[in-house]
């Protein structure tokens, strides 16, 4: 028998989600972005459940290679581009849109053009305040036109640096106003919507809108409260077991550091996950878990965390569950705890444990 915890990746949650983004976003096209091994998915579960998406937005072309090997035939947009410029033949072959952000990939398009006469869909990329990836407004123009007269099939595209944020700088509106102004007269469907943008800024979505977190289930901001009436499912369920049942006195310590203390007599649960499967070891006492009460009782129960996580192992105060046993059903976060409350009690943000789940962690596409 293996080890039982496992990550189970719902592929109707997948489509329900981007169902949830067709209806936030009804006139705009949806690039599906699956950077990040699919935010820690696998590349299975997104071509099983994002299959009606309009198109797939990743990173590296080498992904790009797996998805036409496995019969993807829809569009593929390689977020910042391509790395190298020997890589725009493979790009070619494989039909990939291709984000442009800077003079030196510009310069290896019109070189590519005079050697091949070849073109691609282009996604040009302005700085719009954020200031990570694009060309500034002043500059954008000129390189817009310099691929725009050798054929480039060209879109508009920026990113907001603050679409889940209240006042902070740059606001949506301060980006949009920017992007506006610097594509007035340049005629070409745009792309400028994150997850956020799609739940918080109707405004701003575009031609083309691009949702990660939110197909995941999860909030842009980190916060499960920010999303809670939006009407997402969360896709990945990470579950495991109780393995042992220690009793404890009052007074008695737990794990490394005997960061717990028991108040009373209680039954603390051993579970078989930690930080090595992706758990954040700084989840703090009290971060929920949900626990089967029982073998078989699939109505379960919400019990702390108490004590540090180790690398194998955590363990939960069972005072909720008395009938849980060895072998009772544990998750440690999916559709009975939210991914974004456990990132929240270990300081950090949803995206990261979904990203995170360890290879050692099996997987089922259910």
């Amino acid at each position: 028998m293996h080890r039982p915890i496992l990550a189970s990746i719902y592929s109707q949650a997948f489509q329900h989600n981007l169902n949830r983004v067709r209806e936030l976003a009804p006139e705009s096209k949806i690039w599906s972005v699956i950077k990040a091994r699919v935010y820690g998915h696998g590349f299975e579960a997104a071509l099983k459940g994002l299959n009606s998406t309009d198109g797939f937005a990743l990173l590296d072309i080498q992904d790009a290679v797996w998805l036409r090997g496995h019969g993807w035939q829809g569009r593929i947009l390689l977020l910042e581009g391509l790395f190298h410029e020997n890589e725009l033949d493979l790009a070619q072959e494989l039909r990939c849109d291709l984000v442009v952000h800077c003079e030196a990939q510009l310069e290896w398009l019109e070189r590519y053009f005079n050697s091949r006469n070849k073109t691609f869909s282009i996604f040009l990329k302005m700085n719009t305040g954020m200031n990570r990836l694009g060309f500034r407004p002043e500059a954008y123009r000129i390189a817009f036109h310099r691929l725009h007269a050798l054929g480039y099939r060209m879109h508009h595209m920026t990113h907001f640096a603050n679409a889940d944020q209240v006042n902070c700088l740059p606001t949506v509106g301060e980006q949009l106003d920017v992007f506006t102004q610097a594509t007035e007269g340049l005629d070409a469907p745009t792309s400028m919507a994150n997850s956020a943008a799609v739940l918080w800024h109707r405004n701003a979505l575009g031609d083309w809108v691009r949702p990660g977190i939110m197909l995941y289930g999860a909030s842009p901001t980190g916060l499960y409260a920010d999303i809670e009436h939006a009407n997402l499912k969360a896709v990945m369920q990470l579950r495991s077991e109780i393995i042992d049942i220690q009793e404890l006195q009052k007074g008695e310590r737990i794990g490394y550091g005997g960061r717990y203390e028991a108040s009373e007599g209680m039954r603390i649960g051993v579970v078989a996950c930690g930080y090595a499967d992706g758990y954040p070891r700084q989840a703090e006492d009290g971060t929920p878990v949900w626990v089967s009460n029982g073998l078989q009782d699939s109505k379960g129960v919400i019990c702390p965390l108490v004590g540090r996580v180790s690398m194998d192992m955590l363990t939960v105060d069972l005072r909720n569950a008395p009938n849980a046993k060895i072998g009772s059903v544990v998750e440690l976060w999916g559709d009975q705890v939210p991914v974004d409350e456990v990132a929240r009690m270990g300081d950090t943000i949803g995206y990261e444990l979904l990203c995170a789940v360890a290879p050692r962690v099996p997987v089922a596409i259910v």
